[in-house]
């Protein structure tokens, strides 16, 4: 009975259910309980900011540390990095080929958001290549830190991350130290915040149910399918291309070992609880135990491509839920601070803060993110069992040239 009270994700859907039920059967007038959603949504919006900057900055700290690593270190981050745009991009071209969100009447969308404000135009200017790279570096990071420009303050927080990795051992360990008593006290603030989250989802599922009817989940639980597609292409596709194109693992042995850590991750949803599985599939693909001792606790760190393709099709689903026109600048930092900000998300308990960076980066309104807590699980679970293919997927490819 204990164990059930602190279950945090049963309440969640409880809430959720309950929610759709007064939705129903109240219609418009369950606005009522949405006072309670926006009250989650603020509390949210207050610790995206400091998360952010600080676990990019600890991230980026330990990450740079790689560098004594040589030639592993190097390989493995390019490796993730690449593979991570990819699977960001084949999420974006999905989201946009199949139109998951665009289905409900624009009217009925706007009174989700009160007080959003677009330009006279009702898009963002459209800006060049340069003009998207030069503004994703902040003049001023206090500025970008108080209006909350994400991608710049990602960018912000490499600089600094690296800059600290780069200094002696003792004053990198005081620094990271401190880094990482501050990161614990804003995971337990998001801890605090979470507890209000059924109430929070319950005023905000109530009140979309009862503007838009059923129909709106039935559109959220879309995205689900599409983000099992581009799972699929990566993981049945790029992985094992990689695999058979760049290391010395065959394909048939790649197949047969990830089995079961597979069916590990997609039951624990943890990388890190996979990484023994992980470690052991190596081995019987006949990689080195340097390799993949390095490789894949860095991949359980830093390796989210699952993580990154679920954000990029929520930024996707929003703007098109709420008719924002995307723009190129708009999908470069949707790319940008998927990509990069998969270097703090080990510190991030969950998906709900950088989803949330995500959709900020955008422009985009997050009221309607806790439609997606339901799901949540699921989409865990799926994403988890792609990060954990691709570290493996890493270690065969480095492994070939670790031993050159």
């Amino acid at each position: 009975m204990k164990k059930f009270l602190k279950n945090l994700g049963l309440w969640i859907i409880i809430a959720m259910v309950i929610g759709i039920v007064v939705g129903v059967f109240m219609g418009p007038e369950a606005s009522m309980f949405k006072p309670l959603g926006d009250l989650f949504i603020q509390l949210i919006k207050m610790l995206v900011v400091p998360l952010v900057l600080v676990s990019i900055v600890s991230g980026a700290s330990a990450l740079g540390e790689t560098k004594s690593a040589g030639l592993i270190g190097g390989l493995s981050i390019a490796f993730m990095i690449i593979t991570t745009v990819i699977s960001i991009v084949v999420a974006i071209v999905l989201g946009e080929m199949f139109q998951p969100g665009a289905s409900i009447s624009q009217t009925t969308v706007t009174s989700l958001v009160e007080g959003y404000e677009t330009s006279p135009s009702g898009a963002a200017p459209t800006m060049g290549f340069w003009d998207t790279v030069i503004g994703m570096i902040p003049v001023n990071p206090i500025e970008a830190l108080a209006k909350g420009d994400i991608l710049q303050i990602i960018i912000f927080g490499l600089f600094v991350g690296f800059g600290i990795s780069a200094l002696e051992s003792e004053k990198r360990q005081r620094i990271t130290s401190g880094l990482n008593s501050i990161l614990d006290a804003l995971i337990w603030c998001i801890g605090k915040v979470m507890l209000v989250a059924p109430f929070g989802v319950f005023g905000l599922i109530a009140d979309a149910t009862g503007t838009f009817g059923f129909d709106v989940l039935l559109q959220v639980a879309n995205v689900l399918w599409i983000d099992l597609l581009a799972v699929l292409i990566i993981g049945l596709g790029l992985y094992p291309m990689c695999v058979s194109l760049f290391s010395r693992v065959k394909l048939k042995d790649y197949f047969r070992s990830m089995l079961k850590p597979q069916v590990v991750s997609f039951s624990t949803a943890s990388s890190l609880a996979t990484l023994p599985v992980n470690m052991n599939a190596c081995d019987e693909m006949g990689i080195s135990k340097q390799t993949s001792g390095f490789v894949l606790p860095l991949g359980a760190t830093i390796n989210m491509s699952g993580n990154a393709i679920y954000y990029a099709l929520l930024a996707v689903f929003f703007a098109q839920f709420y008719g924002i026109d995307l723009t190129m600048a708009d999908y470069v930092s949707i790319t940008v601070v998927c990509a990069l900000g998969a270097i703090g998300q080990a510190g991030i308990p969950g998906p709900t803060l950088l989803a949330a960076a995500v959709l900020v980066a955008a422009d985009i309104p997050l009221e309607g993110l806790p439609l997606f807590y339901a799901l949540d699980r699921l989409f865990d679970m799926i994403r988890t069992t792609l990060n954990i293919t691709g570290d493996a997927a890493c270690a065969a490819v480095v492994d070939r040239f670790a031993r050159k």
